[in-house]
């Protein structure tokens, strides 16, 4: 890009909000993307903002200038810092009143700077000092005070570890002196409501970083001022919210009470003051409010929970923080009683953990209210019109309310729940939609109540079949359900086996009731398995029949999978006919779907039948004993021809592509080396196709059949061949321009693949040529931040060093070790040269402990020469960051270096290499 005039920018800003054709929008959009990324960028967005045209142009500059900070920061020389944020500060003070948005926008700039500037010390007092005598720079100067905090562990700036903690000791140190600021504001300003917004904005940020002084803090006036915002009844709700958000940060910041102990008796008992005007709220019905008071009590019980379950009823363990909470479940919108969840949930884990029968008797009853409430949020309107339903708000709610229960159930003892609920539909004669939430609440908890000799569960599956079928039909679906989820009963007595079928059966059988039905025999089949091979013909006829029934895609699916549960019980003299019949249904279909003319040019879609033939196979399981036949085995023989078709006609469609190569996964998996007939023409058909069309699914497909036939002596070179002829595809589109980034999928399948060729048959591919490429390939994707592509990657590069370091008593252990010996002599400064550069620059923490453990195996294999790649490899780091703050001492790498190279075991590495990363993030 070559340099563009101030007018050119300002034209193609203008283009971007106001051209009235959108290929102009789009052509400006990414010209000033573009401009963004090149080094004219700071000059050009100074310009607009001393230029002052109007709103558009200074958002655009200001946000350039965010961007620019934050991610390129490095392209400016350290002599031009001071001249930068000088006009930053210049440029905040005469945009103040054109727009809120520029302010944050110029408010962040500044803050990253000062983060980054190692050379700007003390900034707040800097900033403090230069502008709080000016009433009107005051707005600019709280925004600045406020993202300041929020940006100190802001994703987008690699300040590194030893900066941060340096600027939070600064903060830190300054941070009386912010709320002495605010507090002044709020005496100067009086009720100024959008002054006592911003206040209680940036008072909440100095909570969520955690460093204000909790003494100063308790004594505080700025703490009163909060809680009788939130008190008066005239509150407005933006200052609500705000106040509100205060409290919780303020909550969420003393979570470790015991350091803190001043600040959380005031906080403690400033919330427990808010009771009343909750009431007050609710009588309003005003819903937001209720909500922020509802959000202020679970922080106060999130905050206090350990305090709580440690000493209940004492002290800060009150339990009215409980009552607070109940109160809330009592209001009738579920959304109220929702944010609570999580405290119930980590009460009900916590209690688990302690075990204390004495302790557990304190809670009961807040749980049993707690559940009772719940089970009436649960029900439907009473003019509800036909099935729950699952998707919207409401049926999501229902599921975290199924979710919760079954967490805390064991407080209350689940027989007991269960038998209360269910005498409450006995004895009474409640409203349909009472009778639903309750069988919902029941079914939710079925599993877990101990089904031997359980009368109550045995009356309870009497009753629900014999439901009419002139209850509402919300009932019957939950009913079914509440079938579904008791078939551990139905096995147990299987007196009950035939009932509950035709129970079932009339379910399928109606449209609204079939997928239900269709989930509940599933259940029952994978539960009761060898009870229901008498059944079999019945299943097999429904399969037979599957699209009459209105199912969804997965309920079928589900079907299916139960039948061949079934299928897999019986005897195996019988399986091979009964898959036939099974399969006859699906392979019909396909065949059909290949004689028909494609009219439009678009063959149809075969995934449906590609899926349930998938699920038949994934599920046909039976026990054979050595020296069987396999009964499946002449089965997929007759399949495979359709398969194979269907495969090449749809060969350039990547979904239908990886719906083939699935189906034909499961039928080698189902019988194992009993395929081999298979092998040759299937090998040959992904390799052929794969030239042509790249779908990583082929690769998968190939580490199956390595995993499968990589261990028979005569199948290891086929399949070497056949993994030299994928890789040449692979390895063209992988070394296109940003190549592993957009083929994230090919690069987890490829080393898959290798991986169980290095677990198969080692010696094989660590004698062919194939091997040096694959492990240049792995160095180079190591930086990939991809969850499974790096996984993938790794477990590659650890299970190739590990094959040289494990004496399984092999004959081929000296080969190994000797072949592993010349790849790391090759490739072992780079790989860990690399490794280290990627978990200091690329990838996110969760990946480390896959690194830790390539290193740890590299240095199992050989440690002194490994601590020769180590020390080369930190000598290669960057010790200073472009602001000129220290990332790493001479110190901190040469302690790193010790605590890896004399670790015990691989944790240590990780925990190591955890520590030390952070000086870079």
């Amino acid at each position: 890009m070559e340099k563009p005039t101030v007018a050119l920018v300002y034209q193609a800003v203008q283009a971007l909000y106001h051209d009235p054709d959108p290929a102009g929008k789009e052509r400006a959009s990414v010209w000033l993307g573009e401009l963004q990324r090149s080094m004219y960028a700071w000059e050009m967005a100074d310009q607009l903002l001393q230029l002052k045209q109007d709103v558009e142009s200074c958002y655009f500059a200001a946000q350039t200038m965010k961007m620019k900070i934050q991610m390129s920061f490095f392209e400016l020389p350290p002599e031009t810092h001071i001249a930068l944020r000088d006009s930053l500060l210049s440029h905040i003070q005469s945009l103040k009143d054109l727009s809120p948005i520029i302010v944050t926008q110029l408010a962040l700039a500044i803050a990253d700077l000062a983060l980054q500037m190692a050379s700007w010390k003390g900034c707040v007092h800097t900033l403090i000092e230069k502008y709080s005598n000016d009433v009107s720079s005051m707005t600019f100067l709280i925004e600045i005070l406020t993202v300041l905090p929020e940006e100190v562990h802001s994703r987008s700036l690699r300040i590194g570890a030893n900066r941060r903690t340096e600027i939070i000791e600064d903060l830190a140190y300054y941070s009386s002196t912010v709320v002495t600021l605010l507090m002044t504001c709020v005496e100067k300003s009086g009720s100024n409501e959008k002054m006592l917004i911003k206040v209680f904005r940036c008072l909440g940020s100095w909570f969520n970083l955690g460093v204000l002084d909790s003494n100063f803090m308790a004594n505080n006036q700025l703490l009163m001022v909060l809680f009788q915002v939130l008190q008066r009844d005239e509150t407005s709700t933006n200052l609500h919210e705000a106040a509100s958000d205060c409290v919780c940060s303020a909550l969420y910041a003393i979570e470790n009470v015991d350091t803190h102990m001043p600040l959380a008796l005031q906080l403690f008992q400033g919330v427990l003051t808010l009771e009343t005007a909750y009431h007050m709220a609710v009588a309003r019905e005003d819903l937001d409010k209720v909500l922020n008071y509802c959000r202020i009590f679970t922080e106060l019980c999130e905050t206090f929970l350990e305090t709580t379950v440690r000493s209940p009823g004492q002290g800060m363990g009150d339990l009215r923080t409980l009552e607070l909470l109940l109160i809330c479940a009592g209001h009738p919108q579920y959304e109220v009683v929702e944010i609570s969840f999580n405290f119930w949930y980590r009460l009900g884990e916590n209690l688990y953990k302690t075990n204390d029968p004495a302790l557990h008797g304190i809670f009961r009853p807040y749980i049993q209210r707690l559940l009772h409430g719940l089970a009436r949020h649960c029900q439907l309107d009473p003019d509800h019109e036909g099935i729950p339903e699952d998707t919207d708000d409401f049926g999501e709610f229902r599921m975290r309310v199924s979710d919760l229960v079954k967490d805390v159930i064991f407080l209350v003892g689940s027989m007991e729940c269960f038998s209360q609920l269910y005498s409450t539909l006995k004895e009474g004669n409640p409203p349909w939609e009472v009778t639903e939430a309750v069988l919902f609440i029941m079914a939710a908890i079925a599993k877990s109540v101990d089904p031997e000799n359980n009368p109550t569960l045995t009356e309870v599956l009497e009753q629900v079949v014999l439901l009419p079928e002139t209850v509402h039909i919300a009932v019957r679906y939950t009913s079914i359900e509440l079938v579904g989820e008791m078939s551990e009963v139905v096995d147990r007595n299987p007196r009950f086996l035939d009932p509950v079928l035709n129970y079932l059966m009339k379910g399928l059988r109606e449209k609204t009731l079939a997928s239900v039905a269709a989930k509940a025999i599933h259940n029952i089949c994978s539960v009761c398995r060898d009870h229901m091979a008498q059944h079999f013909q019945g299943l097999l006829d429904i399969a037979r029949a599957l699209d009459s029934f209105a199912l969804t895609t997965e309920a079928a699916v589900g079907l299916l999978k139960g039948t061949a549960l079934v299928l897999a019980r019986l005897p195996l003299e019988k399986i091979a006919e009964c898959l036939s019949d099974l399969c006859a249904v699906q392979v019909m279909a396909l065949k059909k779907l290949l004689s028909q003319d494609p009219g439009n040019g678009k063959a149809a879609d075969p995934t449906v039948w590609l899926d349930r033939l998938a699920v038949i196979f994934r599920h046909t399981n039976p026990i054979v004993e050595n020296g069987q036949t396999h009964p499946c085995q002449k089965v997929i023989q007759e399949i495979w021809p359709v398969l194979s078709e269907t495969l090449n006609t749809h060969q350039a469609d990547n979904r239908i592509v990886e719906r083939c190569c699935r189906c034909l996964r499961f039928a080698v998996r189902c019988v194992g080396k009993g395929s081999a007939s298979l092998l040759q023409p299937l090998v040959t058909q992904m390799v052929s196709v794969y030239q042509v069309y790249p779908h990583s699914c082929f690769l998968y497909l190939g580490s199956i059949l390595v995993d499968e036939y990589g261990m028979e002596e005569g199948c290891r070179q086929g399949l070497l061949d056949m993994l030299q002829a994928l890789c040449m595809p692979t390895f063209q589109l992988l070394e296109q321009t940003n190549g592993l980034r957009n083929h994230p999928d090919t690069v987890d399948d490829l080393f898959r693949l290798a991986t169980r060729f290095v677990q198969r048959s080692p010696v094989t591919l660590l004698s062919s040529g194939i091997i040096v490429h694959i492990i240049q390939c792995a160095i180079a994707a190591t930086t990939l931040d991809h969850r499974d592509a790096n996984c993938s990657v790794m477990k590659f590069v650890r299970d190739l060093i590990h094959t040289g370091v494990s004496n399984d008593h092999e004959d081929d252990f000296e080969l190994r070790k000797q072949l592993i010996g010349q790849a790391m002599g090759q490739h072992g400064q780079q790989l860990v040269t690399q490794l280290m550069h990627t978990c200091c620059f690329c990838l996110p923490p969760y990946t480390l402990p896959d690194v830790a453990e390539v290193l740890w195996e590299i240095m199992v294999f050989d440690r002194p020469t490994f601590c020769r790649w180590l020390e080369n490899a930190l000598k290669g780091l960057p010790k200073e960051t472009s602001g000129g703050a220290v990332t790493v001492t001479h110190k901190q790498l040469t302690d790193f270096h010790k605590q890896v190279t004399s670790a015990e075991e691989c944790k240590q590495v990780c925990w190591a290499i955890r520590e030390f990363t952070r000086l870079f993030r």
